[in-house]
């Protein structure tokens, strides 16, 4: 297994659509960076925030999720109370080739301020916007930034394609768009 290079990125980028929209080089005027860097791809993450709220005594249980614990944002700023989170999803649409497997890890830069960005494994053959859940583990308000870096995915390359791929057992997060809540 192999980690792929900014050409190998690009390449499969604008021939096979795998990133959309895709930023050939990395930005970074003023902004939290985003685009091709050396052996990965800086994702932005989109204007749209569901802000984790206990207002209602809502309970996380994965198995049977409530709505009921977030407020929906459309907005530039996402600002996350104290000690909780926010789930957005990211502006580019992922298409993964079957031999590949993705690996995401927060930028440093929210990281430095206790923001902990986590995203689960980008499986063979899986496509769509990215859900990223943003953890402000810290005791004050934190701001994410829309239209700027979140996060970076790392492209592993297998050896050989996989026997049964995220699309042919038909994964229930297939193809998903906006920012997608748990599915049982």
């Amino acid at each position: 297994m192999s980690v792929m290079p900014d050409t190998w990125i690009r390449q499969m980028a604008i021939e096979q659509a795998m990133i959309e929209p895709f930023t050939e080089n990395l930005r970074r005027d003023n902004v939290i960076s985003y685009g091709v860097s050396s052996y990965g791809y800086d994702a932005r993450v989109a204007d749209e925030f569901k802000i984790f709220t206990n207002l209602d005594s809502a309970v996380v249980d994965p198995k049977h999720f409530s709505e009921k614990g977030f407020v929906d944002r459309k907005t530039d700023v996402c600002v996350i109370p104290p000690n909780s989170f926010a789930l957005a999803r990211t502006v580019e649409y992922f298409r993964i080739p079957r031999d590949v497997l993705v690996i995401c890890l927060g930028k440093s830069t929210y990281a430095r301020c206790g923001i902990i960005v986590n995203v689960t494994p980008l499986e063979p053959e899986w496509e769509g916007h990215v859900t990223l859940e943003f953890s402000n583990t810290t005791p004050m308000p934190a701001r994410i930034y829309a239209n700027e870096g979140a996060c970076q995915f790392i492209f592993l390359k297998a050896d050989s394609p996989c026997a049964v791929s995220y699309r042919d057992r038909k994964g229930k997060y297939q193809g998903q768009k906006g920012v997608t809540l748990p599915r049982l």
